[in-house]
């Protein structure tokens, strides 16, 4: 089974630094096949047998031991990956214009309400939800009306990890780049 292993915040502002290839190696010695890692911001690419309950256990644990720090991880099937992604309106983009990021979301907090929980203005975005994300787009001018910012500070954004637009759909078409799913 293909998976994809979303890392959250790492190699962010200098802080909790983790080197890729190094991540590489520890997936391949854990015994995952076909491992690749995309940017730096902790997306891993691989195939198991294991299933996912246990991926979701084995890799915070065996990353942890790794790098001395708690590393929440969220694994997603390459199935559950192209569904979000394929709910993303095409014409939904980053650009100098728009913004678009997928918040794929832990168990927690996987729940349509969880939109209802966000202190955004949502006469300024173009937020959805699908099971296992929130997916916002929002134009650049209206940004900071949205306050689409200020979940940061949000309990559940502790509980999501966000990728832009580019990076999602990257993700979803990876299947191609390494080999057969």
């Amino acid at each position: 089974m293909k998976c994809i292993a979303l890392l959250r915040g790492i190699n962010v502002g200098g802080k909790r630094k983790v080197e890729m290839k190094r991540l590489r190696n520890l997936f391949k010695s854990l015994g995952y096949a076909s491992v690749v890692t995309y940017l730096n911001s902790g997306n891993v690419i691989f195939e198991s047998d294991t299933k996912q309950e246990i991926l979701q256990k084995e890799i915070p644990e065996r990353l942890k031991k790794e790098f001395g720090f708690e590393i929440q991880t969220l694994v997603k099937t390459e199935k559950e990956i192209k569904k979000i992604t394929n709910t993303i309106p095409k014409e939904w983009k980053n650009d100098s214009e728009q913004k678009t990021d997928v918040a794929y979301l832990f168990s927690e907090i996987d729940s349509k309400k969880t939109i209802d929980e966000l202190p955004i203005k949502k006469e300024f975005i173009d937020i959805r939800y699908v099971k296992g994300a929130i997916i916002w787009n929002v134009k650049k001018k209206e940004y900071n009306k949205s306050h689409l910012n200020k979940i940061i500070s949000l309990k559940q954004y502790q509980l999501m990890t966000v990728r832009n637009v580019n990076t999602a759909r990257f993700l979803a078409e990876i299947s191609e780049l390494t080999g057969k799913s």
